[in-house]
């Protein structure tokens, strides 16, 4: 009896343990049929069974392990299409538009260097006069500026005037051929002195003076080379000046220069002639237009910046060296394929977007990217034109996906 009551337990445990591990199965089976794990397996059984049912394979058992294939190629990861609104879901279509790229930065008013000139002294000698006595100071062209004496300078004066004697002392010889002969030498060396005084910076007016009085310049006169600023005075009243000598730097700012920073990875993108606009905070409301002229070879290594510069014409003279301006460059990229910055998750290593394929399914995709600019990035790969990507909550659903351990493939390269 007490045997017969032991064999009984024994058969419960075995038909409620059967049964457990049969409930356990079966979840387990639908549970891989959904992930597509079993896509083989699946297959086969179903194969199997529909041979024992009707004797023949039918047109769906051969769907299954393409549909699970094509889910192993391409992964997804459903977000309910009732809880998008909830987590912020939006999507928009990759699309070719113009792609338009704005540099702004900052710039300083400089000379425009083709119009610096210098005024110096070819010959040595002693400031006897100093014209110009302080800088900043604005002469036109001609204007006298010092005044030099210098004995080699009276010196080849008297000679230039004893050979005028000689040449008119040359045409009383009677002998005409030995005249002739006088008068032609005379007339070579005279040359020879004007040559040599013009060499000095002697006008030709001056030359004339002399020749009329008879009596040498006592000094030289320098004048002015261009009309502009004195923007280095060197010369002082009474010092000694050798050739060569810099007396004046003078400075014409009728146009003026603009140079600007331009940061390493925006020079690609800087092309000569470009149009800018320029504006200055002591101006408020106006603009100054010009044209990209020149663009420096070399880099700052302190900044990673290159200079960019600009020439704009400056006729009442408000504007003044080194002074700061705001540049605008626009620059006209053309069409190209782009979607929102929001939309692309930047890894560090790749770039990943999700693709809206319908029915709260997304695909992470990863693409390649290009020029950014006004909110949008360039694709130059990954997608094409039409295709729906997420635009905001890309984080949550790409949060989602790694929990579910759901990756993009990689993109291959070319």
């Amino acid at each position: 009896m007490k045997k017969r009551k032991i064999m009984i337990v024994v058969i419960c445990l075995l038909v409620v343990a059967g049964a457990f591990l049969y409930l356990y199965r079966t979840e387990l089976k639908d549970v891989a049929t959904k992930l597509g794990i079993l896509k083989g397996a699946a297959g086969s059984k179903q194969a199997a069974g529909s041979q024992q049912g009707s004797g023949a394979p039918t047109a769906s058992t051969k769907a299954v392990p393409e549909e699970a294939s094509q889910a192993e190629e391409t992964p997804t990861v459903e977000i309910p299409m009732d809880k998008w609104q909830m987590i912020g879901v939006k999507t928009v279509k990759a699309a070719i538009q113009p792609m338009n790229r704005v540099i702004r930065t900052v710039g300083r008013i400089e000379y425009d260097e083709r119009k610096l000139a210098t005024a110096n002294t070819k010959i040595e000698g002693w400031i006897e006069k100093l014209h110009i006595d302080y800088t900043g100071r604005y002469v036109q062209k001609g204007e006298p500026l010092a005044e030099i004496y210098s004995p080699e300078l009276v010196a080849t004066q008297q000679e230039f005037l004893n050979t005028l004697r000689w040449a008119s002392q040359g045409k009383s010889v009677k002998d005409e051929r030995t005249a002739m002969l006088l008068v032609k030498d005379a007339q070579a060396i005279l040359e020879a002195a004007k040559e040599r005084l013009r060499l000095w910076d002697i006008n030709d007016e001056q030359i004339k003076k002399i020749e009329t009085t008879g009596k040498p310049i006592r000094t030289l006169t320098i004048y002015s080379p261009v009309s502009g600023y004195i923007l280095q005075k060197m010369a002082v009243q009474g010092m000694r000046v050798m050739p060569g000598e810099k007396l004046f730097d003078v400075v014409d700012l009728s146009s003026v220069w603009i140079v600007s920073d331009i940061y390493e990875y925006e020079l690609p993108l800087i092309k000569v002639g470009q149009t800018a606009l320029i504006g200055l905070s002591y101006f408020p409301g106006k603009e100054f237009s010009s044209r990209v002229d020149y663009v420096y070879p070399s880099l700052a290594g302190e900044t990673r910046t290159a200079k960019v510069r600009f020439t704009i014409p400056n006729p009442e003279g408000v504007l003044k060296p080194q002074m700061f301006t705001n540049v605008e460059i626009k620059i006209n990229l053309g069409n190209r394929l782009t979607v929102p910055s929001e939309a692309v998750i930047d890894t560090g290593v790749r770039q990943i977007v999700y693709v809206d394929k319908g029915e709260g399914y997304f695909e992470p995709r990863e693409v390649m990217t290009g020029l950014k600019a006004d909110g949008i990035v360039e694709v130059t790969g990954g997608i094409k034109a039409g295709e729906k990507v997420a635009s905001s909550a890309n984080f949550l659903i790409d949060s989602e996906a790694q929990l579910k351990g759901v990756s993009a493939l990689p993109q291959r390269r070319k």
